[in-house]
């Protein structure tokens, strides 16, 4: 299993778990020290990871931070650990004061959930204010895995992170300006945007209509950029659908049964949707669909006792029909087809729950044999 999975495999633990931590060292035992395992650091050896840190300051004698990953006896990264329920806000300044007393060119504060990564960018051996990379770790992209590799123990090189530390930081603030601007345009974008396009003068009123103007531009912009990448990624899809002998057998079967069913092109479109959600995770030629007069199944290695999903279309509402451990169906109303992007999670859940049970009769066949 590569370090992708294992984050992956361990945010969904995390989901999971989470409700039943009740306390700040249950955090630390249930979450923390996994996740220092996951990035290959072994917890139980304290020449690599050392707990209860002690980090003298000043005067104050004694005083400790929760761990400590050690590189040749010396602290590389400082980690203060918070109950998962905690707002890491309030405690920054206790990381702080720790981070200038040792050697440590990272610090790390987390609640098991959330994780923030500081260093010294702004002033030598004095903890940024702001963290250069944070991440939720039940929500994690494919690009914060990248970052977060670089602390792996095969990869850590503290001269490498620093390079990049200092970019990260910044386009992660830009990001949050961004979106700040992109949902209530302040005054001076407004205006920046209005000179290049209205000769007049800018009056109150005018400002403020150009605000509603500007937000609007945005937004449709932002959704004509999704729509097109949606179609770019369909169209691909559809070129290799063509040429795909397991859906023509689906097809075939179709047709020799003598049946009335028309496949409409929304279902298609629905089934194109399904397997761009799932190409990264399994190959496509493993989803199939097979067409019923009251619903559009999407199968699994087309094997109706694996429904990834089914679809509704046929009614006036649109329904898409999703599967728990249980396979028991639920059904939800969606207003568009491109709705079905938001069941990404379920649809991906489903099919690893059904690959692990093939891979539990795999080992219950091997015993027997």
């Amino acid at each position: 299993m590569d370090f992708k999975d294992e984050i992956k495999l361990f945010g969904d633990k995390v989901e999971k778990l989470k409700n039943q931590i009740q306390t700040e060292e249950a955090t630390k035992n249930a979450f923390i020290m996994p996740f220092i395992k996951v990035l290959g650091y072994d917890v139980f050896d304290p020449f690599e990871v050392m707990p209860e840190f002690i980090a003298d300051i000043g005067i104050k004698k004694g005083e400790k931070v929760d761990y400590a990953i050690l590189k040749e006896g010396k602290p590389s990264i400082l980690i203060e650990c918070k109950h998962w329920g905690e707002s890491l806000d309030p405690h920054n300044s206790q990381l702080f004061r720790y981070f200038h007393t040792t050697t440590a060119k990272f610090g790390l504060l987390s609640n098991g959930i959330i994780y923030r990564f500081y260093t010294d960018l702004a002033e030598q051996n004095k903890m940024d204010e702001k963290p250069f990379f944070e991440f939720n770790v039940t929500d994690i992209k494919d690009n914060q895995i990248e970052e977060l590799k670089k602390f792996h123990k095969s990869y850590f090189n503290i001269e490498s992170i620093q390079t990049t530390a200092s970019d990260l930081k910044y386009m992660n603030e830009l990001k949050t300006l961004i979106n700040v601007e992109f949902q209530n345009p302040s005054e001076g974008l407004i205006k920046l945007f209005s000179k290049q396009i209205y000769r007049g003068m800018l009056t109150s009123k005018i400002v403020e209509q150009f605000g509603a103007l500007i937000k609007k531009s945005i937004q449709q912009y932002i959704n004509d950029l999704i729509t097109e990448r949606l179609k770019s990624a369909l169209k691909k899809e559809n070129d290799t659908e063509q040429s795909d002998p397991e859906k023509e057998l689906v097809a075939t079967n179709t047709e020799e049964k003598g049946s009335v069913i028309e496949t409409t092109e929304e279902e298609k479109e629905g089934y194109m949707i399904v397997k761009t959600i799932l190409r990264q995770k399994i190959k496509p030629a493993r989803i199939v669909y097979r067409d019923a007069q009251s619903y559009f199944a999407i199968l699994l290695d087309d094997n109706n006792r694996k429904t990834i999903c089914r679809l509704y279309f046929n009614g006036s509402r649109k329904y898409i029909g999703t599967f728990d451990e249980q396979k028991k169906e639920t059904r939800t109303e969606i207003l568009t087809i491109d709705d079905i992007f938001r069941f990404a999670e379920i649809l991906h859940k489903t099919v690893d729950w059904y690959d692990s049970e093939k891979v539990q009769a795999k080992i219950q066949d091997s015993s027997l044999s």
